[in-house]
């Protein structure tokens, strides 16, 4: 795949995405930023700012398979994973595969249901399969998972433990909208459903594509160790009792570079990196108990860090690939 065509295939899937959900152009971005990483991604933020409609339209646009699962506390691992049944009809043990076979998975409410099922998904997650009853059956390419949560109601909640907030390239927050915004929301659902409308616009074999393509995005080795300097930072913060993991580092590397194809570059720059830096290596750290607001989720750390580690002078690959306008 050549870059032209990647960029085109990712301007269909924002346009399309943009006839359902009003402007939110950053957070389209950096959800298409997660897929193009070959990433999982957290949309989290109070009821009704749209992240089940984001998640959806995005589903749509995408010709591959969509599951729904909505989280509850008597939601079992099998309900997801599937099961081995005993059929009378062939006097054997079938597999009936769960809806984790699927290319994109929304995952509703996902801190509703018991760390039990919540930590069923951690191998779909991060390998790409599912062991039942020992054998391993591979899930499809690509493999896309995008869970909501909110953050505000605890009842009848379990809180999504640190080795399962890690399998999430990002953690992404809706935010309410502008005033304009909010009246072309209401002008736009007023007479019809335009989700309903949507058609795809992308093939899964082509996502699959640019998600290999993403991989051969340029990364500088200065950029490499401005990379590691952060995730190392937040590890010596006074505030982080548990910093950012070498995977986090590989995390920000993969997010760095979708977030450059997007911008219609085949090469990372600082300001990549520092766009995604919050949402990738926020909700991995481990604060220190008594810390309120963004403090407490970390983004203010992040941020704290990124002014505090010294940039690289950015350097242009030669023969760099930009958008044509």
């Amino acid at each position: 795949m050549e870059l032209q065509e990647a960029i085109h295939m990712i301007g269909r899937i924002r346009q399309n995405i943009g006839e359902v959900v009003v402007g939110k152009l950053e957070v389209i971005d950096l959800l298409l930023t997660s897929l193009l990483g070959n990433g999982h991604v957290l949309l989290e933020d109070v009821p009704g700012t749209g992240k089940t409609l984001l998640a959806k339209s995005l589903a749509k646009s995408l010709g591959g398979e969509f599951k729904r699962i909505q989280f509850t506390p008597d939601l079992l691992p099998s309900d997801l994973s599937g099961i081995n049944f005993y059929s009378q009809k062939t006097g054997e043990f079938e597999f009936r595969p769960g809806p984790v076979f699927t290319h994109v998975l929304l995952a509703d409410e996902i801190n509703r249901a018991t760390p039990r099922t919540q930590s069923s998904l951690l191998e779909c997650m991060e390998e790409r399969q599912v062991t039942i009853d020992g054998v391993t059956h591979e899930l499809a390419a690509p493999f896309f998972v995008m869970a909501t949560q909110n953050p505000i109601d605890q009842q009848g909640t379990f809180p999504l433990p640190e080795a399962q907030l890690d399998r999430f390239l990002m953690r992404i927050a809706m935010g309410y909208p502008s005033f304009d915004e909010g009246i072309m929301v209401l002008q736009r659902f007023r007479e019809r459903q335009p989700l309903a409308e949507l058609h795809p616009v992308a093939t899964a074999q082509e996502v699959a594509e640019v998600q290999r393509f993403t991989q051969t995005i340029r990364v500088q080795e200065d950029l490499l160790g401005y990379i590691v300097a952060i995730t190392e930072a937040t590890r010596k913060h006074p505030e982080v009792k548990l910093g950012a993991s070498p995977r986090a580092s590989g995390a920000l590397l993969r997010a760095s570079q979708g977030y450059a194809l997007i911008q219609g570059r085949d090469y990372v720059t600082p300001d990549d990196i520092k766009t995604v830096a919050a949402p990738v290596l926020a909700h991995r750290l481990l604060m220190r108990h008594g810390l309120k607001g963004e403090e407490a989720q970390g983004i203010g750390v992040v941020r704290q860090v990124l002014r505090e580690v010294e940039v690289p002078a950015e350097k242009v690959p030669v023969g760099e690939g930009k958008r044509e306008d």
